[in-house]
């Protein structure tokens, strides 16, 4: 029975033709059996498996997976004489060996991981601590500074400080969010220690914990408007995601070696470069700032790494190392893009540099995250983001909800057991976000007669000039294609004739001296004149976020602001 017209509030997802499947590698199953079990316990497993196998490389100085685990105990020991079981825990460190001991201890007291980007100011750290009614955080020192005024207020209680020389004998001071002045750190009875944590024995108590109904994790997502949202990701919810991403990896196991490059407090790197690697057992190069291209090419070269996770910028970025050839990287197997659209142009050469696969992924902060990737092995579509993984279900809706056929453009919804239990203290969001067990996503999509589907743009991204709808990915796909742009983004801008009108932000690569008239012509070549940018800024750089995503709503707010001054 077809479930084409029917409503998301109908459909229980039985119904729905998953003709995705036929296209899978060989040897991924449709349906996996996922373990109902606390997400701690993908370490410990790993740590009774392989005690004595190398868990992390940091920067030179290895941790074993029986000292990982070990580590993680004496926090939940520690967390357990503060009073701390089945509460909420802020985490806001870099990806140092810190973070995953920290991560997993939290669990251990079956307290919730609440992830706080190490980077964010005193508001923004003020929002998570209130939000979450978190008391306690673990914090990088040099977030010291931002957090002084919530201990003095007392949002929060009590602040670990972890620093790096923690784990190695010289201070990094080039290390990324770490700043090259010395943080001055008050004494006071609220801070606390890395090396004061670690003279708590490890501890075995564990308390009960409901996998589908217990929350891991706190992940806060932004969106365009509004301070953040936690979602509330479950233990099931990320074992689940790791399951799915083993069963679509081929031939994973505990030999394989995963550059930590994307930072953990996303959720992106967080179950792709943490969680996945430590369920295998595997080896994992730690690198604090994923902008550290020469220690990333170093370190794939040094460990032989396998798998290197990453968002187009930083496969753009590699592709374009000046000294890229002198390193070999034929080591890589397996790599997927996610976070923002995966350009053609950098998909081919970064195959070219390294003979590894590189394959465009899609997921969301609410769906742990992954939940689409192209086959490793198979048939990759161009520009499109692949097929719902394992026991994962996606269609695209109307504007009422109703399912759409193959080809028609709509929102797409996702369901699967990886969709998140909702949006903490938010209930109107949640209900908004989450129907029947189908999550929407807010992204605009299609899928092809062959079940793959492709990202035409988030609803808020859409231009409108001229009564034409035009979608800036495309647009930036055209402008990558051209020879002398090293990055590209696109907006619309208001325009009194056409209501808006297309403006690119373009950064050329070092030495070029194309002008706006040359790209515009290039891209009168290949796009509809319509869609054809009117305006053209050159840049030395566009922002983005700190996993590499860039930030579209930025610009567009740069550009609300100059025309208000005018």
């Amino acid at each position: 029975m077809s479930a084409i017209g029917k409503n998301l509030r109908e459909v229980s997802g039985e119904e729905i033709e998953k003709i995705w499947v036929k296209n899978y590698d060989e040897g991924v199953r449709p349906e996996i059996e996922y373990p109902s079990i606390p997400l701690h316990e993908l370490l410990e497993n790993s740590a009774k498996n392989y005690p004595d196998a190398v868990a992390a490389d940091f920067i030179g100085k290895s941790i074993r997976y029986g000292e990982l685990n070990e580590l993680a105990d004496r926090v939940a020991s520690f967390l357990y004489d503060n009073g701390i079981r089945k509460g909420r825990v802020i985490l806001g460190m870099p990806n140092t060996p810190h973070f995953i001991a920290v991560y997993y201890g939290i669990l251990k007291t079956g307290s919730t991981v609440v992830q706080c980007n190490p980077l964010y100011t005193e508001r923004e750290l003020r929002h998570i601590a209130e939000n979450s009614e978190a008391k306690i955080m673990f914090a990088f020192e040099a977030m010291y500074p931002r957090l002084k005024p919530l201990l003095d207020d007392g949002t929060i209680q009590k602040v670990i400080i972890c620093k790096i020389e923690d784990f190695l004998k010289f201070p990094l001071n080039l290390l990324y969010p770490l700043k090259k002045e010395k943080v001055k750190i008050d004494s006071r009875p609220e801070v606390i220690y890395w090396k004061d944590v670690l003279r708590y024995p490890p501890t075995k108590e564990r308390p009960e914990i409901d996998p589908k109904e217990d929350v891991a994790v706190f992940q806060y997502t932004g969106g365009t408007t509004g301070l953040p949202k936690a979602v509330m990701l479950t233990h099931f919810n990320l074992v689940a995601n790791v399951y799915q991403l083993m069963e679509w990896f081929p031939d994973l196991s505990n030999k394989d070696v995963i550059i930590g490059a994307l930072p953990y407090f996303h959720s992106y790197g967080m179950t792709t470069s943490m969680n996945l690697p430590i369920a295998l057992g595997a080896k994992i190069v730690l690198i604090p700032d994923p902008r550290d291209l020469k220690r990333v090419l170093e370190s794939i070269q040094k460990h032989r790494a396998t798998i290197y996770c990453g968002v187009p910028t930083m496969y753009n970025a590699i592709n374009n190392y000046p000294d890229v050839r002198k390193y070999d990287l034929s080591s890589i197997k397996a790599c997927i893009s996610g976070a923002a659209p995966l350009p053609i142009e950098v998909k081919k050469e970064f195959e070219a540099l390294t003979g590894g696969k590189l394959v465009e992924g899609y997921g969301l902060s609410e769906t742990s995250p992954v939940t689409h990737a192209n086959p490793i092995n198979g048939l990759n579509k161009e520009g499109s983001i692949g097929l719902p993984v394992s026991d994962t279900l996606a269609v695209t809706v109307d504007d009422e909800g109703n399912i759409l056929p193959p080809g028609e453009v709509g929102e797409i919804a996702v369901k699967g057991p990886q969709v998140m239990k909702g949006y903490y203290r938010m209930e109107e969001e949640t209900k908004n976000t989450l129907i029947n067990g189908w999550l929407l996503t807010g992204d605009i999509g299609r899928m092809d007669e062959d079940g793959y589907f492709y990202i035409v743009d988030r609803k808020k991204d859409m231009i409108i000039a001229g009564g034409y709808n035009i979608y800036p990915r495309e647009v930036e796909e055209v402008l990558f294609e051209h020879p002398d742009i090293l990055e590209a983004a696109v907006i619309g801008v208001p325009d009194p004739k056409r209501g808006e009108t297309v403006k690119a932000f373009v950064v050329l690569k070092e030495g070029s001296k194309v002008t706006a008239e040359e790209i515009e012509k290039f891209c009168r070549e290949r796009l509809a004149a319509y869609k054809v940018p009117k305006i053209i800024e050159f840049r030395k750089e566009l922002p983005k976020t700190n996993v590499g995503k860039v930030l579209r709503r930025a610009l567009r707010e740069e550009e609300l602001k100059k025309l208000k001054a005018e």
